[in-house]
């Protein structure tokens, strides 16, 4: 049977006429696991659709079935909630769960929660979970000594390069994207408002590489598709491998779960896969500057809702702090990956504006989801990223025109 698009289902996020993610109950008709399909009835219209390989399978009461796909427990006549994302223009199930969930909020008129009560990391005073404030810990924001001398030593490496990646007055410096569809969406328009940008150096490339439905673990393997479709856009922005200097990696996983340390620590390792990754395909990266969810207050469903959005940034510092080995005197680096940094911290708690610079997060910034951002959230996390590259004493010294 042909993959049918599944506009009739419950449609949870519809962003410029292209459904992006969604979730619906449905009733199983077949499962194929070794083909990797699932054939259910959703509003009296039976579909086939493609279960991802890292697809989460749950029990009624969110823990994972030991089978997969294979569970015994999933088979005909039994009701499932199923949470799809698209992956190009086909849909792809990230998440089923036994069991029919009750009506989504926004169908109850809900508009979710406008505050989670949550203080932003930057802001974090009393301990959360175990952990210290200060996106690199000890209450602190920016970084050490050390850390500032890494960062001024790798970027001053960061010239125009030619094709073949070596120095040249007429070569490219690229800046890539490297994250799922949230980044995507919000890179791109970072690429539009910077492209316009008269101070923009004329030297930068700018790639979004982000692409929908491949958060951290889907990049995670070596040989991910996700890189191939890399490639394709850093040929068609004229650019080479080689020429990749710096990357903007937004830290997400799908449907996390488990307290900070299990979907935490599960974060941090597929990310650091990916980091990985990225310095075997891209030689010349010097620096990879992280960031973490927005608000995931108002989501509609489990893609990534809070505290996960928030919990995120913690992953991040860790990365960040595990990089060096520290004793009494010094920090020394312990690996030969790109040097790790923060880039722009983009959570807030809601409604509750930021002390720094008074960033809220309000309904309309988000689709009907509530996890995807509306064109005004987009254009916050651009003007975020515009601001972060061209006033950080570093990143200014290659993103603006001398």
């Amino acid at each position: 049977m042909l993959l049918r698009t599944i506009s009739s289902l419950l449609v949870i996020t519809l962003v410029s006429g292209t459904l992006l993610a969604f979730e619906v109950t449905a009733v199983i008709k077949k499962v194929d696991p070794d083909k990797g399909f699932l054939i259910v009835n959703a509003n009296d219209k039976e579909r086939t659709v493609r279960v991802d390989k890292d697809a989460k399978i749950l029990d009624e009461n969110g823990k994972s079935l030991a089978d997969g796909l294979k569970s015994k427990e999933l088979k005909e006549g039994v009701v499932v909630s199923l949470t799809i994302e698209r992956e190009g223009n086909e849909p792809l199930i990230k998440v089923i769960q036994l069991g029919k969930k009750n009506l989504n909020p926004l169908q109850q008129g809900s508009i979710g929660k406008t505050s989670f009560g949550f203080k932003p990391l930057t802001e974090l005073v009393e301990k959360y979970q175990g952990e210290d404030g200060g996106l690199y810990g000890s209450g602190k924001n920016e970084p050490s000594d050390s850390l500032r001398s890494a960062s001024a030593k790798e970027t001053s490496k960061i010239i125009p390069l030619n094709p073949d990646g070596n120095p040249s007055k007429d070569g490219k410096i690229v800046l890539i994207s490297i994250s799922m569809s949230n980044a995507t969406q919000e890179f791109s328009k970072f690429k539009q408002i910077a492209d316009s940008d008269e101070e923009k150096s004329s030297k930068l490339t700018i790639v979004d590489c982000a692409q929908g439905g491949q958060a951290m673990a889907q990049w995670a393997p070596p040989q991910a598709k996700a890189w191939e479709e890399a490639e394709r856009r850093l040929i068609n922005s004229k650019v080479t491998p080689k020429q990749v200097q710096i990357a903007w990696i937004k830290l997400a996983n799908v449907a996390p779960m488990g307290n900070l340390l299990e979907h935490g620590k599960k974060l941090q390792s597929d990310t650091l896969a990916v980091i990985k990754n990225a310095k075997g395909r891209y030689p010349n990266l010097r620096i990879v500057y992280l960031s973490s969810r927005i608000y995931g207050g108002y989501a509609t469903s489990k893609l990534n809702p809070e505290p996960y959005a928030y919990e995120s940034a913690f992953a991040a510092r860790w990365l960040i702090q595990e990089q060096f080995t520290v004793n009494s005197k010094t920090e020394q680096k312990v690996t030969e990956l790109p040097l790790l940094l923060w880039g722009p911290y983009l959570w807030a708690d809601g409604i509750n504006p930021r002390k720094s610079d008074s960033l809220i997060w309000e309904r309309k910034d988000f689709t009907a989801d509530g996890t995807h951002p509306s064109d005004s959230g987009r254009r916050k996390v651009a003007e975020q990223l515009l601001k972060f590259f061209k006033t950080n004493p570093d990143t200014k010294s290659w993103f603006i025109k001398e």
